[in-house]
């Protein structure tokens, strides 16, 4: 089987506090979008794991491996197969498409062997690999809480916008790792979704400065979006992705992508549908 494996943007992003297990709480609305990987799922006579990008490390640490692992340990099923990563996301974005993988990875095993787990176990084994993967379990927008985890379905937002990556990535944790929260506003965690959208102006991301100190030239790039003319241009994630919201379209830009992207469902139990995106590659020009 082949099956679509989306991207996500953070629509705000708040940074609450440093937790005791090292991790972030935050609360943040995410959309699922039509900037997709490809991964096809078959039984084999060995397992094969490939991939079309050559730098992409795919060895046990790779969350399509991981999701294979946690599903034969919580299934008891080890029947040999092979599986295909087309990547068209990319890496170090703040997209989450490792986290997208992993979790298309345990929907296409369960499907291939007859659905041996429900959605709600399917979840619960995503949170045990990371943040972001259970969110992709939702119908495609949800409001996540803890570090990522805590995922409530809100209703879906007719959304479409531009993505620019730039060609430099950023790790996460780096990223977390110089995010001062005393800079930040007084967070309020009983504060409900639709308030803090209200409050903030819709759209924003806590982890914008700490990505900016890191990596100085985001911040040009940034301020060169909003000349372009778009309203709104905002870091997903942990970077180094914007997304650019408004009514013109991108100029190009050296050594930026930028994709032309809409929201993406998923309906019950079905799993997202593939749907081409327009990219627009790297001028010749250094921004």
């Amino acid at each position: 089987m082949k099956l679509a494996s989306p991207a996500k943007l953070n629509l705000f992003f708040r940074v609450l506090r440093k937790r005791e297990d090292g991790f972030h709480e935050i609360a943040s609305l995410y959309q699922a979008i039509n900037l997709m990987d490809e991964i096809q799922i078959e039984p084999s006579t060995k397992d094969v794991f490939t991939c079309t990008d050559p730098t992409l490390d795919l060895g046990a640490s790779n969350l399509v491996a991981r999701a294979l692992t946690i599903f034969r340990n919580r299934t008891q099923i080890h029947h040999p197969v092979a599986i295909h990563l087309r990547k068209e996301i990319p890496i170090e974005a703040g997209l989450a498409g490792g986290s997208g993988n992993a979790a298309t990875t345990l929907w296409g095993l369960n499907e291939l062997f007859n659905r041996p787990a429900s959605i709600d176990d399917l979840k619960h084994w995503s949170a045990e690999m990371g943040s972001d993967i259970s969110f992709f379990f939702s119908c495609g927008t949800a409001y996540c809480e803890g570090r990522g985890e805590k995922v409530t379905t809100v209703d879906s937002l007719p959304f479409s916008a531009w993505i620019a990556k730039p060609s430099f990535g950023l790790k996460t944790p780096t990223v977390y790792a110089h995010t001062n929260l005393g800079i930040l506003k007084a967070r309020d965690p009983r504060e409900t979704m639709r308030k803090i959208f209200a409050q903030e102006g819709g759209y924003f991301n806590d982890l914008e400065s700490a990505a900016f100190h890191l990596e100085p030239r985001l911040k040009k790039l940034k301020h060169q979006l909003e000349e372009i003319g778009f309203d709104k241009v905002v870091m997903t994630g942990s970077g180094t992705a914007f997304f650019c919201l408004g009514n013109c379209k991108p100029s190009p830009l050296y050594g930026v992508d930028f994709y032309f992207v809409q929201n993406a469902q998923r309906k019950s139990n079905a799993w997202y549908s593939y749907h081409k995106n327009e990219v627009c590659h790297e001028a010749e020009k250094d921004f």
